[in-house]
């Protein structure tokens, strides 16, 4: 490198969701900043073997579904029906190129150097970079984000092999369809993947140890996401504990008890561990400089301002506490931008949706009833079912409903819950009146437009006081 050219005024180490935003928002502000990533590609975890690759195979699974058991219903006729999982998988790959391409461009465009290799921070200002195309970097700056994110969790009976016992990344790209895809974990990876490959032919069985799945979500919600998962051929076994697996030529049989004390026993030739993941900041070197780093989440201890216990040193995204999500992170990493470039950036964790990408699609955001019961809170609901809804039977997509909690006193948005079509971008609305510290009689005196399928969530509204007109 040139002389003078390893001296930034940030350096990011990570290039998910929250560091190359972190980076670009840097860059926007008039810093010089660097931004290290392992990968050879940007865009992190989300980008690569995430969010976006399983939302690419959710559609074109979806797709398949629908032309499979539903196009008829709207008068197309679909005759011999095929799937051709390599194209399938190729387009997946396609829209994972031109997205994290899309992040180098933005680099590029805002003079942010793009860092290939390991980092290690060395001391207070100082990160090497070993293992990239260009040899090995020494990089100073007085300001480093930690942006690491987090990898899937590995179960010590239930080692990744990459082959048949494998986690969210190999799951993406089969190449074949399983003929019997055993998940280990009832969150939103187990559920959405899970859905991917029943929609392609497999059998899926579903194993949780808790009593329900999506256990942070609405109990009522995801019920219902529960039966609607079970009504398309998912399988589930709850209150079950795997406790260990047999490999064989191709496939495994995985040895179950259920907290009842009975014993199953499963054949498959696939095994998704989705139980979670990790925050992964191992090997940075910020504990050898007396960081906060918890031995068991991996979790990276900062204060409200994204700052670690070390001088100069930032955190933000999987490898902090909070939800696991990229648009938490994406959130974190222009707030610790602005914090410091001396701005007051802040991020509103009372109103982050979360999103499950299964169809149909749940979403939520605020309190859950069970929380709100669990402080105490004195509030009322109001729901309202897609069936009445106009935009919804045109589209014959009527499972699920919309539902609204608001204080009984104030009528002030608490949570608003939606199991149905296109929840993922419904959510948005009761996230900006959420931010606004909105009531559920604003929601209800907006006009919103006909036929939409957005018009459930004025009528959940107008139900928190007995007045929806569809129902």
């Amino acid at each position: 490198m040139a002389a003078g050219a390893n001296r930034y005024d940030v350096v990011v180490i990570g290039a998910g969701p929250g560091g190359y935003v972190a980076a670009i928002r840097a860059a926007q502000l008039g810093m010089k900043v660097a931004c290290v990533e392992k990968r050879s590609s940007l865009g992190g975890t989300c980008l690569n073997v995430g969010c976006i690759p399983s939302k690419a195979l959710l559609d074109s699974s979806e797709l398949y579904h629908l032309a499979e058991s539903r196009f008829k219903i709207h008068g197309i006729r679909v005759d011999n029906l095929g799937l051709d999982l390599p194209a399938m998988l190729a387009r997946k790959d396609k829209v994972v190129k031109e997205l994290t391409d899309g992040v180098r461009f933005l680099f590029k465009k805002n003079k942010i150097a793009a860092i290939e290799g390991v980092a290690k921070i060395d001391a207070p200002g100082k990160v090497s970079v070993r293992g990239g195309e260009v040899g090995d970097v020494s990089l100073e700056a007085p300001h480093i984000v930690v942006a690491t994110g987090s990898v899937p969790v590995e179960l010590p009976f239930l080692k990744f092999d990459g082959k048949t016992v494998v986690s969210s990344t190999e799951a993406l790209c089969f190449d074949r369809v399983p003929e019997h895809l055993l998940v280990v974990g009832g969150g939103y990876i187990g559920l959405e993947l899970g859905s991917v490959w029943r929609r392609l032919g497999a059998k899926v069985t579903v194993v949780e140890f808790l009593p329900r799945i999506t256990p942070l979500a609405d109990v009522e919600i995801g019920g219902l996401l529960h039966k609607s998962l079970a009504k398309q051929g998912l399988e589930f076994q709850l209150e079950t504990k795997v406790t260990g697996i047999e490999l064989r030529n191709g496939g495994a049989t995985v040895k179950a008890e259920t907290n009842h004390g009975g014993s199953l026993s499963y054949s498959c030739d696939r095994v998704l561990v989705a139980v979670g993941r990790r925050a992964f900041a191992d090997k940075l070197g910020l504990e050898e400089l007396g960081g906060k780093v918890d031995p068991k989440t991996g979790k990276v201890a900062v204060d409200e301002r994204y700052r670690t216990n070390v001088e100069g040193i930032y955190a933000i995204g999987d490898v902090i506490d909070g939800p696991m999500l990229a648009h938490k992170a994406e959130d974190e990493g222009i707030a610790v931008a602005e914090i410091i470039a001396g701005k007051p950036g802040r991020v509103d964790y009372d109103t982050i949706p979360s999103v499950i990408y299964t169809w149909p699609e749940m979403a939520s955001v605020g309190l859950t009833e069970e929380q709100a019961k669990s402080k105490g809170l004195t509030y009322k609901v109001g729901k309202f079912p897609f069936l009445a809804n106009g935009r919804a039977k045109a589209m014959d997509e009527t499972e699920g409903l919309v539902k609204v909690l608001a204080d009984s006193r104030t009528d002030r948005l608490l949570g608003v819950h939606i199991l149905g079509p296109r929840a993922s971008d419904m959510i948005a609305e009761a996230v900006a009146v959420m931010e606004f510290g909105g009531s559920a009689e604003d929601v209800a005196r907006t006009c919103h437009s006909h036929p939409t399928l957005s018009e459930a969530f004025k009528e959940a509204a107008l139900a928190v006081d007995k007045r929806a007109i569809h129902m």
